[in-house]
């Protein structure tokens, strides 16, 4: 079981650190947007053991990183990948996974999700998704003890830049 632990964060780590790296063509993203499929199988495992995390806070950690380079995606609607996306959001919504972000005191990914909502939010995302980021920006915002004036600063400085 642990030799089984170790390839799949060995995987995880390198689909996700080839996510952080522009792809030269659509199908080099799509085929590895095929590979980050196992993030949605991971979402599905995380929606099955909440409240509890199945993973170690640092692997939760990479899932986090793991999810917000899938979100970078979103922006691009008419893509095969963004009904993966959207599932994705979808279960995040569901079982409040950005609360555990706060537990796990990752609040710079927090910043840098609502960063990335904020850039790609637009009118042609169908409303349901519009509404599931809502439901997870809302609590998020109720639950953070300090939200410091810098990080106020930097998502206020994208809504008024994308307006």
């Amino acid at each position: 079981m642990i030799a089984f632990d170790r390839k799949f964060e060995k995987e995880i780590k390198e689909v996700g650190n080839t996510l952080l790296i522009p792809l030269s063509s659509i199908d080099d993203l799509l085929t590895l947007l095929d590979k980050v499929f196992v993030l949605s199988c991971i979402i599905e495992i995380i929606w099955i053991t909440a409240p509890d995390a199945p993973y170690k806070d640092e692997q939760m950690k990479e899932i986090f990183q793991l999810i917000l380079a899938a979100f970078e995606n979103m922006s691009h609607v008419s893509t095969r990948s963004y009904k993966k996306v959207v599932s994705i959001l979808d279960t995040i919504e569901k079982v409040k996974l950005c609360l555990m972000m706060l537990d796990l005191e990752c609040d710079a990914l927090v910043v840098e999700m609502f960063q990335s909502f904020l850039k790609i939010i637009r009118s042609n995302h169908p409303p349901f998704v519009l509404l599931a980021i809502e439901t997870i920006m809302n609590p998020v915002i109720d639950e953070s003890e300090d939200i410091s004036l810098d990080r106020l600063s930097s998502l206020f400085a994208i809504v008024t830049k994308e307006n």
